[in-house]
């Protein structure tokens, strides 16, 4: 039997179908993706399975004893001082009260030696037989597992927790009663990729049946084994993973459309016919009436395919070559003892598309506003390019006046108009193409969606002539199709793109220069995407192991042996590759600037995949010629002074 199943099930909001007639089973350890566009009720989807919405069309049948749990969107704010086990431990209901209160006494004990420890005792011999009679010291030890498997600290209040670490206490929640079905609706949001690579790495290891909503498409491919779709309120299965399901998909489209072209025009034939045959109004063609009649009604009720997001940008003066240049910059906040930001060395031009990766609270944000002018460093220079504009999305729609209407936000003016590469567009005509009703328009943005508030804020940020975007997080809650879209929009973009996010797929596809914030404060600059980043920053792992390896070993060689001079004179062969570094150095730059003008170029993208890897692997082995011949300069430029101060003596 299957683990739960639906007949014949519809969905209706007034006039609005979701989705009609939904005939689907749901095995046993399946991980299931569910994919629609915003508003296709995937969310709506999962509140029927859990039971939150009980007014549907048709039947659910489901096991005996099924237990189902979500795992919610939005992480909740503990305000007060509620440690993790707590937290964690509520996930077990009356139990679980039970062992939190077994919890709280026992490091209360521990505490209070005073007047309260006899009522204290008391009330811990009160709940050990509780405790006793219900198996609850079984569950305990499941709790004190749970968090040990998550590598969480059972007493930090939750509300000090990073928003990672938040998911993980609950999603340690969520499966401590051990669920027979989990529901997860976008559980990425808002995580570093650190954390989003733990949530795959367990997922793909959990025992127990997924049903997930998700926009991260890297995520989606490794868990998903099976995919559900909203379409046109249809909902579909395809048992295959999302690779396999893209391919299906297009082809099944192809096909509709095919057949739709066949149904038109025998149709357009028939109206035809009708208008113009003396026979169509005879007895006997009666029947041929009536066939026309049903091919009207079949193609009034042909489903629709739903409008897609129109983004462009708007056309202004470019910047110059130089968009912004630093040296040495650091900087720290006031009250800490450790820079937010070390030493960082990077030269934007016009037309590059930078990603910017690092887990939360790393300093990105803080590094885009340096680059912006918003904050003045601390130590190092800053230098700015001429004829800079900039539009800037923020991950949190600071920028959106929740008070306030769609068109207030929008035209802040008062007016009712945008102006668009100089042309004035009604404000209803300009947020059609971001797919919002005229009623819409005029309603305060408290009532739209997480999804909704992103491409608000994205027709915002192109009601805006800029040459210099900044994209902070711009993926969350967005569908396929609108990011899509955006993807080619920034790719296709002349000006330059700062971008920050955790969305691996849209770094890929994006990006073509990659800065990377690892410890303490240092960013490096990497060529390429995520990917890209990934295998470059694990080589320079192993080169700089190697490296201190060799120290430590020339070390421990030093204090058992004569020391060598340092200010030994460079031989002939030495002197000539140094003279030479100047010219090595500047063709290799030369050669990086050409391959990253190459890469740039919109068309890049569209290259063979196996294309596309030469030339980054190209640029890869160009930045590691680099150092090697900048190390070497380095070390013979030391040994060089070194010999000249001997001299001097």
């Amino acid at each position: 039997m299957a683990l739960i199943s639906l007949k014949d099930v519809s969905l209706h909001f007034g006039e609005k179908i979701l989705f009609e007639n939904v005939n689907l089973q749901i095995e046993r350890g399946e991980r299931v993706c569910l994919l629609g566009r915003n508003g296709a009720g995937k969310s709506s989807l999962m509140k029927i399975l859990t039971g939150s919405i009980d007014r549907y069309e048709g039947q659910i049948n489901q096991e005996n004893n099924l237990t189902i749990t979500q795992l919610l969107q939005t992480v909740p704010n503990e305000e007060d001082n509620t440690i993790v086990f707590d937290v964690v431990a509520g996930g077990l209901g009356e139990q679980g009260k039970l062992i939190k209160a077994y919890h709280e006494v026992s490091h209360a004990l521990a505490e209070d030696c005073g007047a309260k420890y006899d009522k204290l005792l008391s009330q811990l011999d009160t709940i050990q037989h509780a405790l006793d009679a219900s198996d609850g010291w079984q569950i305990n030890q499941n709790v004190e597992t749970i968090l040990t498997q998550m590598d969480l600290d059972a007493d930090v209040p939750f509300s000090s927790l990073s928003a990672g670490w938040k998911r993980r206490v609950m999603v340690a929640r969520a499966i401590i009663s051990k669920p027979d079905l989990l529901l997860l609706d976008e559980p990425t949001n808002h995580l570093d990729i650190d954390a989003i690579k733990w949530l795959e790495n367990f997922f793909v290891n959990y025992e127990g049946t997924l049903i997930f909503v998700t926009h991260d498409r890297t995520f989606l491919r490794k868990l998903a084994t099976r995919i559900i779709e909203i379409d046109r309120t249809y909902v579909n299965s395809w048992r295959f993973d999302y690779e396999t399901f893209l391919i299906k998909k297009q082809e099944a489209l192809e096909s509709e459309e095919h057949q739709n072209k066949q149904f038109d025009k025998k149709l357009a034939q028939e109206e035809v016919w009708i208008r113009r045959s003396p026979q169509a109004r005879r007895v006997r063609n009666e029947g041929r009436v009536r066939a026309l009649q049903q091919m009207r009604s079949q193609r009034a009720d042909r489903p629709q395919f739903e409008l897609l997001v129109k983004m462009k940008t708007q056309k202004v003066e470019g910047t110059g070559n130089l968009v912004v240049k630093t040296h040495n910059v650091s900087f720290t906040y006031p009250g800490n003892d450790t820079p937010t930001i070390r030493s960082v060395e990077t030269t934007i031009l016009k037309g590059d598309k930078i990603g910017l990766i690092g887990p939360n609270g790393a300093g990105k944000t803080t590094l885009i506003e340096l680059l912006l002018g918003k904050l003045k460093a601390d130590t190092g220079t800053i230098k700015f390019g001429t004829k800079i504009k900039v539009a800037y999305f923020d991950q949190i729609h600071a920028q959106l006046d929740k008070d306030i209407t769609m068109q207030q936000n929008i035209c802040p003016d008062g007016g009712d108009h945008v102006e668009i590469d100089g042309n004035k567009r009604h404000i209803i005509g300009y947020l059609a193409d971001f797919l919002f009703t005229p009623t819409q328009v005029r309603n305060p943005i408290t009532e739209l969606s997480g999804g909704e508030q992103n491409r608000l804020q994205l027709a915002k940020l192109f009601a805006q002539p800029a040459n210099v975007l900044v994209l902070d997080e711009p993926t969350n809650d967005l569908d396929m199709e609108t990011l899509e879209i955006l993807e080619e929009l920034v790719v296709n973009f002349d000006g330059t793109v700062l971008i920050v996010s955790h969305d691996r797929t849209f770094l890929n596809n994006v990006v073509s220069c990659t800065l990377a914030f690892e410890n303490n404060g240092y960013v490096v600059e990497y060529s390429g995407g995520y990917d890209d980043w990934v295998r470059q920053s694990a080589h320079r792992k192993v080169v700089k192991s190697e490296l201190a390896k060799k120290n430590a070993s020339a070390k421990e060689t030093d204090q058992v042996s004569t020391p060598k001079c340092i200010g030994k004179k460079l031989t002939w062969a030495e002197n000539d590759e140094r003279e030479k570094f100047p010219e090595q150095i500047s063709a290799l730059e030369t050669k990086k600037k050409a391959i990253h003008e190459q890469m740039n170029s919109p068309e890049f993208y569209k290259k063979p995949h196996q294309k596309v890897q030469e030339i980054t692997d190209t640029l890869s082995q160009c930045v590691t010629q680099l150092e090697k011949i900048y190390n070497r300069w380095e070390k013979l430029e030391e040994q060089n002074e070194a010999w000249l101060a001997t001299q001097k003596k």
